[in-house]
């Protein structure tokens, strides 16, 4: 049995940090991100026993602030490019503030920790209608579509449909090959028009494939 009442204050504070990091986690393994359960753990235990053992050598925080840099390089990972859209950001986010906490807690600060996991806790859960209701209003989404030109459809019809359901696009990119065209689009306007455009693209004849 430990009777050093620093060690079991210390100990406390891992697993008070294993215990944060479990509640954030389940919300990530929940919805399958790359940071995940054990990922989450891992990381805010890992913060809290860092910012003690910074207070233990010498308690001016010199490798507590390198905890940011580290976390930076986990963060960076989480992020990856998708078509015209940036995916990741908010599990590089979870694993940034997944850090802070664990730092809060080792600097025995528990009342910032658990103040701070009810906001994140908020954030991810009860905010999540809000984001759905901004996409239903106005959504960007990023469209590949192959036709073959021909005098009965070209680049300009595919304009047209796309208009014909009041989306505003932009081409970013435009590839020929003997056999097909491909346009990639950037369109924008709401999920219910975006639900129509996905609708004519399948019902069109002229259309080869098209990706979303």
């Amino acid at each position: 049995m430990i009777s050093n009442p620093v060690i079991v204050e210390e100990i406390t504070k891992l697993v008070v940090a294993m215990f944060v990091g479990a509640v954030i986690g389940t919300e990530r393994e929940y919805k399958s991100k790359a940071a995940g359960f054990r990922t989450v753990i891992l990381i805010t235990v890992g913060s809290t026993l860092f910012t003690i053992i910074s207070n233990l050598i010498s308690n001016d925080g010199r490798i507590a602030s390198n905890i940011v840099t580290g976390i930076g390089f986990l963060g960076a990972g989480a992020i990856f490019r998708e078509g015209m859209n940036v995916k990741g950001l908010t599990t590089a986010t979870t694993i940034w503030i997944s850090a802070a906490i664990g730092m809060a807690i080792g600097i025995g600060k528990y009342e910032f920790a658990f103040a701070a996991l009810i906001i994140v806790m908020l954030v991810l859960l009860s905010f999540t209608w809000i984001q759905k209701l901004i996409e239903r209003k106005n959504k960007i989404e990023t469209y590949t579509i192959s036709f073959v030109k021909s005098n009965e459809f070209n680049y300009n019809n595919l304009i047209k449909i796309i208009q014909e359901y009041h989306l505003t696009s932009s081409i970013t990119k435009k590839i020929k090959t003997q056999s097909m065209h491909t346009c990639i689009f950037s369109v924008q306007g709401t999920l219910e028009n975006h639900e129509k455009l996905i609708q004519a693209l399948y019902e069109s004849e002229y259309i080869i494939e098209f990706e979303v």
